[in-house]
């Protein structure tokens, strides 16, 4: 590890191990690197790292956290995965500080956090095999030097099969926990809805939809489905659209295709395509210029020599 990336300061901590930012020493390039201590875990914790690596390795997406290599140093029971970096930190960290300046995140920034977060779990639902991401929450949603948003953190996903068609493993995050999976009940990727629907519904009110003092009185909010309106600064389609995406029913909640083609989506998505495309024609642009450049010099170089 040491021979190819440099250490530099630690982005977090874990259980298992450490997570740091480091600089890749044959071009400088900042990365992340999450440094694991697989000796002490179990069969289980050990599959769902080799999980975490597959399902990291598969998806190539902009908006989905970019999976460089993984490194085993079997001396140490060490593995480093590394990453790409996203210097924005996460928007827990975002929701935090927001918290503590009593400051609303405006409606259009919400909008595009919400259409690339979508953008990012179509790509998980909408490929074969199936990939449910099962601990959606501000913690595991990263900002780039951009503030584009990327998904990260797929330690607790399942891979759906084609004869799988619902999961019956109950993890993550309590406050973002859907009915089905609270209540022990079989799940599909309207769970990940939910989930979506919980973190759409705290950017909007600086708050969780449902919360409690313990896991049972949460629990029994959850199942219940009710919880209060997001301020009245944020317009009704915000509002209706968590509505729909937190009903406990998880028949009646849209999929992320349904999401992506409602109308105040589609048009930030054409949006994204267009300055994607711009963004393209001016790195075109600026190669061909440096070319032209590179060809002039030449020239002048040959008039000088025949001279």
């Amino acid at each position: 590890m040491e021979e190819h990336y440099e250490k530099m300061n630690i982005l977090g901590k874990g259980s298992f191990g450490v997570v740091y930012k480091v600089m890749r020493k044959s071009d400088q390039k900042i990365l992340a690197c999450k440094e694991l201590h697989y000796g002490i875990m179990t069969e289980k914790e050990k599959n769902q790292l080799v999980n975490e690596v597959n399902i990291l390795r598969e998806l190539t997406h902009s908006n989905i956290v970019q999976y460089y290599e993984r490194i085993i140093d079997k001396k140490q029971a060490k593995i480093y995965i590394i990453t790409e970096y996203c210097s924005g930190g996460d928007l827990s960290q975002l929701l935090k500080k927001c918290k503590k300046d009593k400051d609303y995140i405006a409606e259009d920034v919400i909008w595009k956090i919400f259409t690339q977060l979508s953008l990012a779990i179509n790509e998980c639902h909408n490929r074969t095999p199936k990939i449910l991401h099962r601990d959606v929450k501000p913690a595991n949603i990263f900002l780039d030097e951009n503030n584009n948003i990327k998904l990260g953190d797929f330690g607790l996903s399942r891979i759906l099969g084609e004869n799988s068609q619902f999961c019956k493993t109950h993890v993550g995050t309590p406050y973002y926990m859907s009915p089905e999976q609270i209540t022990e009940a079989y799940y599909d990727e309207s769970s990940d809805i939910w989930s979506c629907g919980c973190l759409l519904y705290e950017l909007a009110a600086l708050k969780p939809p449902f919360e409690a003092t313990n896991h049972l009185s949460l629990a029994i909010k959850i199942k219940s489905g009710q919880f209060d309106r997001i301020p009245l600064r944020f317009s009704e389609d915000l509002h209706q659209l968590i509505t729909s995406m937190l009903d406990a029913d998880p028949s009646k909640r849209p999929s992320v295709m349904e999401i992506l083609k409602l109308p105040l989506i589609s048009l930030r998505i054409k949006e994204k395509k267009l300055k994607e495309r711009h963004a393209q024609i001016k790195l075109k642009e600026e190669e061909l210029r440096q070319k032209e450049q590179q060809l002039k010099m030449w020239e002048q170089s040959l008039v000088k020599q025949l001279n």
